[in-house]
């Protein structure tokens, strides 16, 4: 694995954010028949939220970014790329691991979709996700804090804190719940 960091994003971030989605999801949303080169920019354009966003940095280099977008009940775990050279170097698992356990020290449940047949689903199921409901485009996930899936008998509830959304690595600023 190589020496990755996570900063904050800003609003200068969203094109090379919006081209890496158009790079990584383009297999994906061409075998599912959804791939449209403006429209897969665009979307991400639209709901790119800096404050709830951080760049990965390899070697002083953007490498990726993942969001975790605060809901009433939950985090979405959402906007997760890596650079296509750097997926299965380990990197993605130590971000994603580093993002978890500051949300299980807080107690925040934490939801995610994937589009189907992604080789991410797998990541996502190392680390404790159960699918909760999928259709023919989207697999949709949880987590329970601590790892437990949907089922294991852990719920967060609207009463819990969920106000707050982590910096994490290096740039943590605020808690993740």
């Amino acid at each position: 694995m190589g020496d990755w960091e996570i900063r904050p994003a800003s609003g200068a971030d969203v094109e090379a954010v919006a081209e890496l989605r158009a790079v990584v999801l383009r297999g994906d949303l061409e075998r599912l028949g959804r791939y449209d080169e403006r429209r897969v920019r665009q979307r991400l354009r639209d709901g790119f939220v800096p404050e709830h966003t951080w760049v990965i940095e390899v070697g002083g280099t953007f490498a990726g970014c993942v969001s975790l977008r605060p809901t009433e009940d939950a985090h979405w775990l959402e906007h997760f790329y890596l650079a296509p050279h750097l997926q299965g170097a380990g990197i993605g698992g130590a971000v994603l691991r580093t993002l978890l356990q500051r949300c299980d020290r807080d107690g925040v449940l934490l939801r995610l979709n994937v589009l189907q047949g992604s080789p991410a689903r797998r990541l996502y199921e190392r680390h404790g996700f159960a699918v909760e409901s999928e259709d023919p485009v989207d697999v949709f996930m949880v987590r329970a804090p601590g790892g437990g899936g949907w089922g294991s008998g852990v719920c967060v509830g609207a009463g819990s804190r969920t106000a707050g959304v982590a910096r994490v690595g290096a740039a943590v600023s605020r808690r993740c719940g």
